[in-house]
């Protein structure tokens, strides 16, 4: 990835189902960026999230193949 890649959040879920698909995405080739605002939050001293929302972004030329591991997968938002 550079400066230029565009992220496009695929996927928002709980830690385990977001692992899971970053797995899935990861053994395909497309590599994934996870956002925990909570995990953040706590690491800088305030939460400012819930627990349970993981945000999981891919580059935008990968988002379709991602969304169609996703519905493979059977997991819904």
């Amino acid at each position: 990835m550079n400066k230029s890649d565009k992220l496009v959040l695929v996927f928002t879920g709980t830690e385990v189902e977001t692992e899971y698909i970053r797995a899935e995405f990861e053994a395909s080739g497309i590599a994934t960026v996870v956002k925990d605002g909570f995990a953040q939050g706590l690491k800088a001293g305030f939460v400012a999230d819930t627990a349970s929302t993981i945000d999981l972004f891919v580059l935008a030329a990968d988002a379709g193949k991602a969304q169609e591991i996703i519905n493979d997968l059977k997991i819904t938002e």
